[in-house]
């Protein structure tokens, strides 16, 4: 994952500074003279939503970012470039606070001019584990869809908001966790099954969702509170 971000973040220093190096390590000589030096320095936490909750699996990385050139005139111009770019780049963050000496002399680097960059890093969640889904007969009769939304150690999630898109159809579960849809049109698929608990969003894909007496079983990685 964080390989990855390295990637991205080379990628996007290079579209910025098109014939400068990009390093990764630590701030030396050789990226002092010339280049663009992303050192990873930190991992910290995911910031917090608007509900004031930190979303699942992820965190962010925070990059100290310094600059060499031909001339210090060079240089500057190419990290205000950097800082700019950064700015308007509503996937990344600008840290501008002064480096403290100390991370200098850990270094054993040169104090210069350098800013730090946080960058979100994410892993998609698996898809729920889902019981009951079949194949239906697109000709029949409507019939209700029933199923049960719960969280680690089968704990029932209330208040669930519970569509299917493309009908045009929501609930929400009740104390238990359940979920009722008393009559759906005889269509060849329901589509996708859309789950919202707790900020977090899953969908079930199937081309036809089970409609018998035996509910669906949704399980995701949220608890209610």
């Amino acid at each position: 994952m964080i390989d990855e971000v390295d990637l991205r973040m080379k990628a996007w220093v290079g579209r910025i500074a098109t014939e400068a190096p990009v390093y990764l390590g630590v701030p030396d000589r050789e990226s002092l003279d010339r280049g663009v030096c992303l050192y990873l320095l930190e991992l910290g936490p995911a910031p917090l939503t608007r509900a004031g909750k930190r979303g699942g699996l992820q965190f962010t990385v925070c990059y100290l970012v310094t600059v060499g050139a031909e001339t210090p005139e060079r240089a500057h111009r190419l990290l205000g470039d950097l800082v700019f770019a950064a700015m308007s780049d509503k996937e990344l963050e600008v840290d501008l606070s002064p480096v403290p000496a100390a991370l200098w002399a850990g270094l054993r680097s040169v104090p210069r001019p350098a800013f730090r960059l946080r960058v979100q890093v994410r892993k998609e969640q698996p898809l729920a584990e889902v019981r009951c889904l079949s194949l239906v007969d697109g000709a029949s009769t409507p019939a209700p869809l029933l199923g049960r939304v719960v969280g680690p150690g089968d704990v029932p999630i209330r208040g669930a908001w519970v569509a299917l898109p493309e009908l045009q159809l929501s609930t929400r579960t009740d104390a238990q966790g359940q979920f009722h849809f008393p009559r759906l049109p005889p269509v060849e698929s329901l589509g996708r099954l859309e789950v919202r608990a707790e900020g977090e969003m899953l969908a079930v894909e199937s081309e036809v969702l089970a409609t018998g007496t035996a509910p669906l079983i949704i399980r995701m990685l949220v608890k209610e509170e």
